[in-house]
């Protein structure tokens, strides 16, 4: 297992504390190279582009590593994204990656391009990882034992009533609408089950990004909608009205809190796997294990 940084910059005692929890999982991690480093110019960078792109790159098509961990979000993974060999990372064969927020990029462009079930995941390095057991066994039981967790359950109800079936998709709703018309981005979320969620935007600002999700007509043909965590994202009750207002005219199932995200104890959830998204229960059931 290999832990990157191919966004914002690693605190290094948050890194030493997550690679003790993997390597309490009888795990041997290894961090890459440029985990720890800093852009000269641009503090919120961990090193260079193509620094950050060598890391994954090397962790990705070493065939002694089975999983890439992203060691925190922030920003610089579009920035990266366009230097990585995608022969290369396909000839390495299928392997996992880990990571959320700005992660999302990468989440896209592994489906578009090498067509792999990722995990939106808690970061190694964050906090949220580090010091929260029930976002760790999450993470251990959907890497160790899958089929454990099969069913995902919501912690609150329906905005939309309805069952539906597709494959999921989704992440950090601002890099969605950000990476919309870019090489690695899907064309559209037709036939999928959209997980989104977001931190530190405020209630006109996620209904701008819904409304250009809408406007570019990429929301055309979902067939579900789970929604995360929106910490930071001003009063839940007018968020939860904008939510309401911007996706309710879809006319498929809408589900809140599902507790993804930016969130304490953030469930990890598979992208590229089939589902079914029951929005009152609450629940979204994989066809199989994330991983197999």
């Amino acid at each position: 297992m290999a832990v990157v940084a191919p966004s914002g910059p690693v605190v290094e005692e948050r890194l030493q504390a997550g690679l003790d929890i993997l390597r309490g999982w009888d795990l041997d991690p290894v961090a890459a190279p440029h985990v720890l480093g800093t852009h000269g110019e641009l503090g919120y960078l961990a090193g260079s582009d193509a620094d950050r792109a060598a890391d994954l790159q090397r962790a990705w098509c070493d065939p002694s590593v089975d999983a890439v961990l992203c060691a925190r979000g922030g920003y610089g993974a579009q920035r990266m994204v366009d230097l990585l060999d995608w022969e290369a990372l396909r000839a390495a064969g299928p392997k996992v990656l880990v990571g959320f927020s700005d992660v999302t990029t990468l989440h896209q462009a592994f489906a578009t391009r090498l067509g792999l079930v990722t995990l939106y995941g808690p970061a190694a390095a964050g906090a949220d990882f580090t010091k929260n057991a029930v976002a760790q066994e999450h993470l251990r039981a959907t890497l160790f034992a899958p089929e454990t967790v099969r069913t995902l359950t919501s912690r609150g109800t329906a905005l939309v009533p309805g069952r539906a079936r597709g494959v999921t998709l989704g992440g950090c709703l601002s890099l969605l609408a950000t990476d919309l018309g870019t090489p690695y981005a899907p064309t559209g979320a037709g036939g999928g089950l959209l997980l989104i969620e977001d931190v530190g935007e405020q209630a006109y600002r996620v209904d701008r990004m819904l409304t250009q999700l809408l406007r570019a007509d990429w929301l055309d043909g979902v067939a579900g909608i789970a929604l995360g965590s929106w910490a930071g994202c001003g009063p839940y009750a007018t968020l939860r009205t904008v939510l309401a207002d911007r996706l309710g005219g879809l006319g498929v199932p809408v589900v809140e809190e599902f507790g993804f995200g930016h969130c304490e104890g953030a469930l990890t959830m598979p992208f590229g796997a089939t589902a079914e998204l029951d929005a009152d229960a609450g629940t979204l059931t994989l066809d199989e294990p994330a991983l197999r």
